[in-house]
């Protein structure tokens, strides 16, 4: 065999492998359910912040934790523990995504993403 084709059959394999590796590493969408009965495994789970219950931030003990209440789709409300500071806008969020893994009755979050109202919403209601 030519020595090209070896080279691109090689590159083809490490180009495979890590097509694999980032597919295996992502988590899957799920709710808290699902997520309590595979423990340690990522999940992405959508909700909406439970705005009953208080949010707790105290960045001069601990900066990167934040933990709130959330509701996913299903409606099953789990305490959430964010390995982060508390993101901007939080408060505003029509919608939010959580990644990371159920540990007991407590989801521990390390991202999050936030789908906040439209800035653009207003203007489109006036027209």
């Amino acid at each position: 065999m030519k020595k090209s084709y070896i080279i691109a059959m090689v590159l083809i394999a490490v180009a495979f492998a890590a097509i694999i590796s980032t597919v295996s590493d992502s988590g899957t969408y799920a709710n808290f359910n699902e997520a309590s009965s595979h423990e340690g495994k990522v999940f992405h789970v959508v909700g909406k912040l439970n705005r009953d219950k208080p949010y707790e931030y105290h960045p001069e003990k601990n900066a990167n934790l934040f933990t709130f209440y959330l509701y996913d789709n299903n409606g099953n409300e789990r305490k959430v523990l964010l390995n982060k500071a508390k993101p901007q806008d939080f408060d505003k969020s029509e919608q939010i995504v959580i990644i990371g893994k159920m540990k007991g009755e407590e989801f521990i979050a390390s991202d999050i993403l936030l789908k906040c109202p439209s800035k653009y919403a207003d203007e489109q209601q006036k027209s």
